[in-house]
């Protein structure tokens, strides 16, 4: 018992990582707007994009595990037009990801201490720490903290979810007429919200490298089966997080006439007072630091994920010889969290202060290009790219295939009554 303890100790971190990116604007955001527009409705296309997404999100670990290289290696290895259209797609999302979680955080960050005389330099600063944060390598203190964090909040929304249901949903107002989901606005916002449910699905190129790095600072190279437990666990804490909010925004919004804020720092305090309604006044502070310290731990690795990825893609793009890398490509890594912090503050400057939309546009974005991942991870564990004995189960295979179908079906649904109808 102790040995099987002290292996997941050493093997936790990715899943981790994966889980306080996942809860943040998919889950504090998405979710609780979701349930407050729609209602329960929306609960099943949750389930099933969680369901659907999930073999691709885990064949991340499972490579690097099995392989001891990144899944970005991987799309070397389909071939170099494979590894161009990674690195291209993630240059095209990188600034509105980044530009739609910065805005987030930077909105708990106003509501948890009251700041809203700082305007564009709230980010400024924001994004300056977390690069300053990155770039000298003290992320690892954090990540600590963060796990603690993400605790509080799950034993939080835990409790809010179960007195919500005591309590039961609100009454509706009088003439309260529910919004459509089959026309364009209700299309929109579902791909929007299936794109980052529980995560986007680029995010499996991050947890390879994560898995990767893990080993490098604990020295401990787990069996695949230790990978594989430590990200189901962490998988199904964000799903089963993503129906509780989801919950939440219906239990205590939906029928009350009201919008949800779209404003960054008034939408952090509505999200806020939903759990004081609930557990109590007296838990505000508490809640509102728990949700900013995950929402900075997302913009946190959100940077280091894409600042990871372009490093790792630019080396095998412009390099023949793995010898040649650390030297010609070491302080890449710094250069791209500055460019990506960057870009990211001229987006959100861009959008102003209309955070649905931002968020929405990054969200859809990212359900688009999930086929092509998708069909990626599935050819890179399959075949002769992995052992037998570490491919994917049978099961695991056919929820691959549905899910490439699910995704690609949507995108060009979408595609379709966007532009063809």
């Amino acid at each position: 018992m102790n040995q099987r303890f002290s292996a997941f100790a050493k093997t936790a971190g990715p899943g981790v990582l994966f889980a306080s990116t996942a809860i943040g604007v998919s889950h504090l955001i998405q979710s609780t707007r979701a349930g407050a527009d729609f209602g329960l409705l929306i609960l099943g296309f949750v389930i099933v994009a969680t369901l659907l997404k999930y073999p691709f999100f885990e064949f991340g670990s499972r490579y690097a595990n099995s392989t001891q290289t990144s899944i970005i290696d991987g799309y070397k290895k389909l071939g170099r037009p494979a590894l161009w259209l990674y690195f291209l797609l993630t240059i095209g999302s990188m600034f509105f990801v980044t530009g739609a979680v910065g805005f987030v955080t930077a909105g708990f960050f106003e509501n948890l201490f009251g700041i809203d005389f700082l305007g564009e330099w709230t980010l400024v600063i924001l994004f300056a720490i977390c690069v300053g944060i990155l770039a000298v390598g003290k992320y690892n203190a954090l990540d600590k903290l963060i796990k603690i964090i993400v605790i509080v909040l799950i034993v939080s929304t835990v409790t809010a979810f179960l007195l919500a249901l005591y309590n039961g949903p609100i009454e509706p107002v009088e003439g309260f007429i529910e919004k459509e989901l089959w026309n364009i606005s209700g299309i929109f916002f579902l791909l929007a919200l299936m794109g980052w449910m529980p995560a986007p699905l680029d995010i499996s190129a991050w947890n390879s490298l994560w898995t990767l790095e893990r080993t490098k600072q604990t020295n401990y190279r787990p069996k695949l089966k230790e990978t594989v437990f430590e990200f189901r666990l962490s998988y199904l804490i964000t799903g089963i997080l993503a129906i509780m909010f989801v919950t939440l925004g219906s239990f205590m919004f939906f029928g009350s006439g009201q919008e949800l804020p779209n404003n960054n720092a008034h939408f952090a305090h509505q999200v806020v007072t939903m759990y004081t309604q609930t557990i109590g006044e007296w838990s505000y502070i508490i809640i509102a630091a728990s949700a900013f310290t995950v929402m900075f731990g997302t913009i946190i690795a959100v940077l280091d994920g894409y600042s990871r990825s372009l490093q790792r893609s630019v080396e095998l793009i412009f390099t023949k010889k793995e010898t040649q890398i650390r030297t010609k490509f070491r302080t890449f890594y710094v250069i791209f969290l500055l460019v990506i912090a960057i870009g990211a503050v001229f987006i959100i400057l861009e959008f102003k202060s209309n955070l649905k939309e931002l968020v929405d546009f990054a969200t859809v974005l990212s359900f688009l290009i999930a086929p092509i991942i998708a069909i990626f991870n599935l050819k890179l564990v399959t075949g002769k790219n992995l052992p037998k004995d570490a491919q994917p189960s049978t099961w695991l295979k056919v929820l691959s295939f549905a899910g490439i179908i699910f995704l690609s079906g949507f995108a060009l649904f979408f595609i379709f009554t966007k532009f063809f109808s």
